[in-house]
C-alpha cells in the first residue's frame, strides 16, 4: 500500500498529475526508446567536434525537427527551440488531450533553461568575422533568437498557444524548476494545461567546452560510451549534452474528466540557494532542500523508493551530493540511488526533466535501471541503496525524488507519486 502524502488531502483541482511526457534525448526520441536504452545500458555520448575547441564528447539528439517544423522555421529559429518544438507536440500526443478543441489562451508554457543565446551569438560573430566584422551583415534574426524566452516563445508561434509562455533561468536546476512553475501556475488557475520542464542545446556552443576545459572538468575517455562516470574512482569530469523533456500537467480534476492515463503525481517540491559559492555544491544546503521537499509531501524518507541523482561526474560535485543524501537517507534499508547522467551526459537546462523520466517508468514495470560505467567505487560516494552497472527489480516503486543542482548554488528537488 502506498504511504499517503499530503497531496492527497488537497482537493482534486488543486492536485497536480503528468499526462503526457515528449522527448529527445542523446539515446532515445520518446519515452519508451529512452527507457529502453536505459535498461539496456545503452549511451548517447559519442565523438563531437565543435568551432576553436576541436575534438571533444558530448551527448548528441537526432530527432526529425521536420516531424513539426518547416525547414525555414528551423533556419530562422534556435536548436533549443526545435528541441522545445519537438518534445511539446510529443507530450501533447503522448497525453491523448484533444488538441484541435483545446481553448489554447488557458494553456501556459514553461520551459526550464541554463542559458540562452550564446550559440546564436557565437554564430552570428563568426559569420561578421568573414565580412570583416562589418555590422550590416549581423543576422536581423538575432534579437528574436536570443532573448530569453525563445524556446518557450517558438513552442508557442508553432503550436498556436496563447497562454502565458516564459522561460526560467535556473542554471542546471532548470527542468525540475519548470516543472514546479507550471504546478503552481495550475493551482492558481492561471492555466488549465502546463507543458513544461526544460531544454538544452549546450553542445552547440563552443564557449561552455572551453570553459568546464579550463576548470578542468570536461571529461575525456578513449571509450565515448564510458566517458561519464558519476561515483567512479577514475570519473575526470562533465560531458555535455543536448536535449530536452517537456510534460503535460493538469489538475487531477481535469484529468478524471477525460479519463487521462496518468503517469505520477506532483507531490512535493522545494528550491532553495547555497549562497555560497559560484560553482561549489553545499551538502548542507542540498539536504536541507531534498528534506523540504519531504516535508512539503508530508512523507519521511524511507518512503521514498527511488533517488535520481544530479551527479555530474566531478570530484568534488558528485562527493558534496553524495554528503547531502548520507544525511537524509543513510539509515533506508530499501531506498534506491541512480544517476542517468552516464548514460547521456549532462544535458544542462533539460537534465532535471530528462532524469525524472528516466525514472518514471519504474511506476509501472518496478525496474530501477543503473549507473553505468562504475568500474571502481570512489568510497566518497559509496550509498545504501546504489543501483550500479546492471537494473535492479523491486516489488514495487511508488515515490520517485529527483534532485537537480546548478551554479550560483541552486538546488531543485521534485517528488513524484504513483497514482
Amino acid at each position: 500500500m502506498i504511504a499517503p502524502h499530503r497531496a492527497s488531502q488537497m482537493p482534486d483541482d488543486q492536485r497536480i498529475v503528468i499526462t503526457g511526457i515528449g522527448l529527445t534525448a542523446p539515446n532515445g526520441n520518446d519515452w519508451a526508446t529512452y527507457r529502453e536504452s536505459l535498461l539496456a545500458k545503452k549511451s548517447g555520448v559519442q565523438p563531437y567536434e565543435i568551432r576553436y575547441f576541436g575534438k571533444t564528447l558530448a551527448g548528441v539528439c537526432d530527432f526529425e525537427a521536420t516531424r513539426y517544423q518547416k525547414k525555414k522555421e528551423i533556419r530562422r529559429g534556435t536548436r533549443a527551440g526545435s528541441v522545445g518544438v519537438y518534445a511539446a507536440n510529443e507530450a501533447i500526443k503522448h497525453s491523448g488531450i484533444d488538441w484541435e478543441n483545446t481553448d489554447r489562451s488557458r494553456v501556459g508554457i514553461y520551459v526550464g533553461v541554463t542559458e540562452h543565446g550564446n550559440v546564436e551569438t557565437e554564430n552570428e560573430i563568426f559569420i561578421i568575422k568573414g565580412f570583416d566584422y562589418d555590422t550590416s551583415c549581423w543576422s536581423h534574426h538575432h534579437n528574436p533568437r536570443t532573448v530569453a524566452n525563445n524556446p518557450a516563445g517558438e513552442i508557442a508561434l508553432n503550436m498556436g498557444i496563447t497562454g502565458p509562455h516564459y522561460t526560467i533561468g535556473a542554471a542546471c536546476a532548470a527542468g525540475n524548476a519548470g516543472i514546479i512553475q507550471g504546478a503552481q501556475m495550475l493551482r492558481l488557475h492561471e492555466c488549465d494545461l502546463a507543458i513544461a520542464g526544460g531544454t538544452s542545446e549546450s553542445i552547440h556552443t563552443f564557449g561552455i567546452f572551453a570553459s568546464f576545459n579550463s576548470q578542468n572538468a570536461l571529461a575525456t575517455h578513449d571509450d565515448p560510451t564510458q566517458a561519464s562516470r558519476p561515483f567512479d574512482k577514475e570519473r575526470n569530469g562533465i560531458v555535455v549534452a543536448e536535449g530536452g523533456c517537456l510534460y503535460t500537467l493538469e489538475r487531477l480534476s481535469d484529468a478524471k474528466a477525460r479519463s487521462a492515463n496518468i503517469i505520477g503525481e506532483l507531490v512535493g517540491y522545494a528550491m532553495n540557494t547555497d549562497a555560497t559559492d559560484f560553482v561549489l555544491p553545499n551538502p548542507e544546503r542540498q539536504a536541507q532542500c531534498v528534506n523540504a521537499a519531504l516535508q512539503r509531501a508530508g512523507l519521511n524518507a524511507e518512503d521514498i523508493d527511488i533517488v535520481s541523482t544530479h551527479a555530474t561526474g566531478t570530484s568534488s560535485g558528485d562527493t558534496q551530493e553524495c554528503k547531502a543524501l548520507r544525511e537524509v537517507f543513510g539509515n533506508c534499508k530499501t531506498v534506491r540511488i541512480n544517476n542517468t547522467k552516464s548514460y547521456i551526459g549532462h544535458a544542462m537546462g533539460a537534465a532535471g526533466a530528462l532524469e525524472l523520466a528516466g525514472n518514471l517508468s519504474s511506476f509501472q514495470d518496478g525496474v530501477v535501471h543503473p549507473t553505468i560505467n562504475v568500474d571502481d567505487l570512489d568510497p566518497d560516494c559509496d550509498l545504501p541503496g546504489l543501483v550500479l552497472n546492471e537494473p535492479q527489480e523491486t516489488k514495487q516503486v511508488d515515490y520517485v525524488l529527483n534532485n537537480s543542482f546548478g551554479m550560483l548554488g541552486i538546488n531543485s528537488v521534485v517528488i513524484i507519486g504513483r497514482v
